[in-house]
């Protein structure tokens, strides 16, 4: 319903989603790719990689998926 406000994350929420940003980091990096150059090939906005790292936004599935072809490995890895 629009307009009605959602309860903040709880703190194990905020912890899973920066372990995932964590993930999604560690896997960019070992594959040698920047910001820009896993923008490039996942069609995923430089701002959405650094918000989803960071742990500062919910990943969509679809962005995950994108990421996770981009990199060349499973998203189980991210999402584990």
């Amino acid at each position: 319903m629009p307009g009605v406000p959602r309860p903040p994350d709880p703190p194990w929420i905020i912890e899973e989603r920066r372990r995932l940003g964590v993930r999604v980091r560690e896997a960019r990096e070992r594959a040698n790719l920047t910001q820009e150059a896993l923008e490039e090939q996942a069609g995923v906005k430089r701002l959405t990689l650094q918000r989803i790292e960071s742990g500062a936004t919910d990943a969509r599935i679809s962005w995950l998926i994108r990421i996770a072809r981009a990199i060349d490995i499973p998203v189980t890895d991210l999402l584990r």
